[in-house]
């Protein structure tokens, strides 16, 4: 029943058009409704679940090639206010879970579903809490708006999300599209996302942490300090290669945030529990 309403369909579309413009007995009906079926398959999103199971399935693999720092203070510090500022978004039922991992490279990372990592070289760089807020904010809205799942869509991998969304969620790790998705979707960490995402990322995320109450020019903050790095030091090459240059994404954001923040002059001094809840995880 289905094919025939999409063959009446394209049949309708045709007869719109001049009789000229088409060689109608030249034309493969069922070619013509395959495609248009890969199209609607193509387009389908891939449940909630599915999405969690594939973040999960990644951040393994990253925890894989590091491991999460030996410090409870300091991962229920940096989980307590990420999840605040989960709190401040569409997507706060999620199960976020955040982490700082035992690298001395500077980074952070976000994976579908909630999964979001900070390196200890990267926490090391910071100076407050407003800073880390503006760091995990930025991870969660690549999170929110899915960069990671559209990069997949983009690599060429259209077909294995279509058919993720397509097939029961198996939890005894036999689903081959799943699998399949895990190896492609952590292959996106070494390339990097497309510098509108993260450019879109950095908007978003002064926005989320001003919402949670924090100085939104902790972001900012932190990009001047990338910006201060040497560029041909190995721990911030992964960084570069994959973001845009931080002088790039500090003068988008001036331009978005000038006169937009004026009544976030006065903020709470966070600096005492931010030293003492990182103080040791920092060395």
């Amino acid at each position: 029943m289905r094919t025939n309403k999409t063959i009446a369909l394209l049949c309708l579309l045709v007869s719109a058009l001049p009789a000229a413009a088409f060689d109608l007995g030249s034309i493969d009906w069922q070619k013509a409704v395959d495609t248009v079926k890969k199209v609607q398959k193509a387009s389908t999103d891939i449940s909630e679940p599915q999405e969690i199971a594939l973040g999960e399935g990644i951040a393994s693999n990253l925890l894989g090639a590091a491991p999460l720092l030996d410090n409870p203070a300091a991962q229920e510090y940096v989980n307590r206010v990420g999840r605040w500022l989960t709190l401040q978004t569409e997507r706060p039922e999620l199960p976020w879970q955040f982490g700082v991992l035992d690298d001395n490279d500077v980074n952070a990372f976000a994976a579908p579903g909630g999964y979001v990592f900070i390196t200890k070289g990267l926490l090391a760089k910071m100076n407050s809490e407003a800073e880390l807020a503006g760091v995990l904010a930025h991870e969660i809205s690549h999170v929110l708006r899915k960069h990671h799942l559209q990069a997949i869509k983009k690599g060429a991998r259209t077909e294995l999300l279509s058919d993720l969304a397509s097939e029961a969620l198996q939890s005894n790790g036999s689903n081959p599209a799943l699998t399949k998705l895990v190896s492609a979707g952590t292959e996106v960490y070494a390339r990097g996302l497309d510098k509108n995402d993260e450019f879109e990322a950095d908007r978003m995320g002064v926005v989320i942490a001003a919402r949670g109450g924090y100085d939104p020019y902790g972001l900012p903050a932190v990009l001047q300090t990338l910006q201060s790095l040497n560029p041909n030091d190995s721990s911030v090459a992964l960084m570069f290669k994959t973001h845009p240059a931080p002088a790039d994404r500090l003068s988008l954001l001036d331009k978005e945030m000038t006169g937009q923040f004026n009544n976030f002059e006065n903020q709470p001094d966070l600096a005492p529990r931010f030293l003492q809840a990182l103080g040791a995880g920092k060395k």
